[in-house]
C-alpha cells in the first residue's frame, strides 16, 4: 500500500489536532456566551422592574444617572399641534 511521507503525515495530524482544539475552544466560548446572554436578560429584567418602581414614585421622568436629578417627561398624547 502507498503512503504519504512521514513529514506530510505529521503535518496532517498537527493540523487536525489544532482544528479539534479550536473547535473545542469555540464550544467553551459559546457556552460562556450563552451564560452571559442569560445574565444580560436578568439585568434587563431587573432594570425594567426598577424603572416601574421609579415611575410609580416619580411619574414618567428622565433621570441624570450622574447627579440623580430628574425632570418630568411630557406625555406626547396630551400635546396639541398649533394651527
Amino acid at each position: 500500500m502507498k503512503k504519504i511521507t512521514e513529514e506530510q503525515l505529521k503535518t496532517a495530524n498537527e493540523n487536525q489536532e489544532k482544528l479539534i482544539g479550536l473547535v473545542n475552544q469555540i464550544g467553551v466560548i459559546e457556552t460562556q456566551k450563552h451564560a452571559l446572554l442569560h445574565d444580560v436578560a436578568e439585568v434587563n429584567k431587573n432594570a425594567e422592574e426598577f424603572k416601574t418602581e421609579l415611575e410609580k414614585e416619580y411619574g414618567t421622568v428622565s433621570i441624570n444617572l450622574k447627579t440623580g436629578e430628574y425632570s418630568k417627561i411630557e406625555d406626547d398624547s396630551k400635546l396639541k399641534v398649533a394651527e
